[in-house]
């Protein structure tokens, strides 16, 4: 599987740019060449120079170290977010498929409740309701795409709790819980593992997006959301400060994109 991955270019590319952005993440203090938050009046809004590559804001603050930084902030935030989601997503879209009836359709409307909403607008009420701050829109974002993971799981143990392995599991004494999460849950790996690479490109742009609007990570912190909008209003005189942020959040979604399409291929055994 592995050898097969490695032979598909675009698997390998999208692979490269997610552990380009973790490191990024991981070392951003060693990274970043000034301090983001430093304010300096005197380099406001400088071009690029050889001290400053990406110039500097409204504030004189270094773009460039402000990219560094949001790295980890968005790329924090969309993984707890997605973790959050998989986690009850996981649960309730299992639960709901192996006792099906009643469980079945309680969950299931829920769910069917909550994708009746936009996503990003579902998020900005539950953020605006709870406050603006980043364990705040984790868990707003986390709400958000839980119905796509329940959705996924419950149709995968719907074709599986009928199969032969499940009613030796049954006839063994096992209990519900042994059934779900030993047997039944680990051959719905294939389509989970793309549905989250497609949810980190998804909770990346929607913390962009509250971030732009100013519900994301409460300023002077920066993420890449709240650089753009910062930027917005600096676009006539200097439009490559809103151009960094944009690429930093295309090339994320982009790795995350190209990985789930080669993961999909992967483990598609029509494919194969």
């Amino acid at each position: 599987m592995l050898k097969r991955f490695f032979e598909n270019r675009i698997g390998v590319v999208g692979l490269a740019i997610i552990v380009v952005c973790l490191l990024v993440a991981a070392f951003a203090p060693w990274l970043a060449p000034h301090d983001p938050l430093a304010v300096d009046i005197s380099l406001q809004g400088m071009e690029p120079s050889e001290a400053y590559p990406f110039g500097n804001d409204e504030f004189g603050r270094d773009i460039l170290s402000r990219v560094i930084w949001g790295t980890r902030i968005s790329l924090g935030i969309s993984f707890f977010s997605v973790i959050f989601s998989l986690g009850l997503g996981v649960t309730l879209g299992a639960v709901a498929g192996f006792y099906g009836r009643t469980v079945d359709n309680v969950i299931m409307r829920a769910m069917d409740a909550t994708m009746a909403f936009p996503a990003i607008l579902l998020a900005i009420a539950i953020v605006a309701v709870m406050g603006s701050n980043m364990f705040n829109v984790v868990i707003a974002l986390g709400i958000v795409y839980v119905p796509r993971f329940a959705r996924i799981i419950r149709g995968s143990v719907l074709s599986l709790k009928s199969r032969e392995f499940v009613e030796a599991a049954v006839a063994l004494g096992a209990s519900d819980a042994a059934i779900i999460f030993r047997h039944i849950l680990p051959n719905c790996l294939a389509p989970l593992i793309v549905q989250t690479t497609a949810g980190f490109a998804y909770a990346i742009l929607a913390e962009s997006s509250l971030s732009f609007l100013g519900l994301g990570a409460p300023p002077p912190a920066p993420s890449w959301g709240n650089i753009l909008s910062e930027a917005k209003d600096f676009m006539l005189d200097n439009p490559m400060m809103t151009v960094y942020p944009g690429l930093a959040i295309t090339f994320a979604v982009l790795g995350f994109n190209l990985l789930g399409d080669a993961l999909r291929d992967l483990l598609d055994p029509r494919l194969r």
